[in-house]
């Protein structure tokens, strides 16, 4: 008798910092029961939004590079399988700095095509120390090599499930700020925000993930731009660091304390149990 086979659904392929992978079980409990379009203007790794699989969603992020990825995994998966298939050798740094230091020069790089530019960012991202996206003054990932045993860089089941479920849905992919992502949101809709943390500390501070960071002014445009949703009769579910300038300003909305465990650090004791915040504009499931 043929044994079986657990199909695999879809689920982040990439590492991200402060991804929310762990957490899922807390997020579940606060989702809405019902809700309309699915919004999710920090993307990330996809952890909710692949949990959830909404049938219509709209998400978003600041790095063009990780929107191309999903762009060509919705759109191009064959194709991006067979080009990851050409990365397969993961431990060795002479290859990853010579993949690397593609985009030290524009005007090659720019001659890449999707494929091949998602397919470089996730060879990056498997083969990169803990998986981080940093960029220089220029824009050009600095990460350095991770010196990982046998990392995983293609991982075509997942990159499958993940295919099929951004195809058969509702999905739109945008590249832009995160106000302008929410501006069709209406009542009924739910809005997941995850955007870059506000520091626990002054050495803390992770800000070069895109050229711009995001700095405490933004976290203030974020809180004024949930005011909005809420008036609208829009719900917003938000994860931030539980710091006392994030629980001052969403004083107004209800906090749960969530204990995540971070394992994406440059120092190594600093890696582990924190507290963060969930905040939402509605009152969490009965059945909790």
């Amino acid at each position: 008798m043929a044994k079986a086979v657990k199909s695999i659904g879809p689920q982040p392929f990439l590492k991200w910092a402060g991804g929310k992978r762990q957490l899922l079980p807390e997020i579940r409990e606060y989702i809405p029961e019902e809700m309309g379009t699915y919004f999710e203007p920090f993307i990330g790794a996809g952890a909710v939004l692949l949990d959830l699989q909404p049938k219509k969603a709209i998400f978003n992020d600041i790095n063009i590079e990780l929107v191309n990825v999903y762009q060509v995994v919705m759109n191009d998966v064959d194709a991006l399988i067979e080009e990851l298939k050409k990365h397969e050798n993961g431990n060795n740094s002479d290859y990853f700095y010579e993949i690397r230091h593609l985009d030290r020069n524009k005007e090659e790089y720019d001659k890449l095509s999707s494929v091949e530019k998602a397919a470089r960012m996730i060879y990056l991202n498997k083969t990169c120390f803990n998986g981080l996206y940093r960029v220089n003054s220029k824009g050009q990932f600095n990460v350095p090599f991770g010196k990982y045993k046998n990392p995983q860089i293609v991982n075509e089941p997942v990159l499958r499930a993940v295919h099929h479920y951004l195809s058969i849905s509702e999905i739109t992919i945008l590249n832009t700020d995160f106000a302008k992502v929410v501006e069709s949101a209406k009542e009924g809709d739910l809005v997941y925000f995850d955007p870059p943390y506000d520091p626990v500390s002054d050495t803390s501070s992770f800000t070069s993930y895109s050229l711009d960071g995001f700095k405490r002014e933004d976290q203030l445009r974020l809180r004024d731009l949930c005011v909005e949703l809420d008036k609208k009769g829009c719900k917003f579910l938000l994860s931030n660091s539980a710091t006392d300038f994030i629980k001052d300003i969403y004083k107004d909305f209800h906090i749960e304390i969530v204990s995540a465990t971070r394992s994406i650090n440059s120092v190594a004791s600093k890696r582990g149990k924190i507290d963060e915040v969930l905040v939402m504009n509605y009152e969490p499931n009965e059945n909790r």
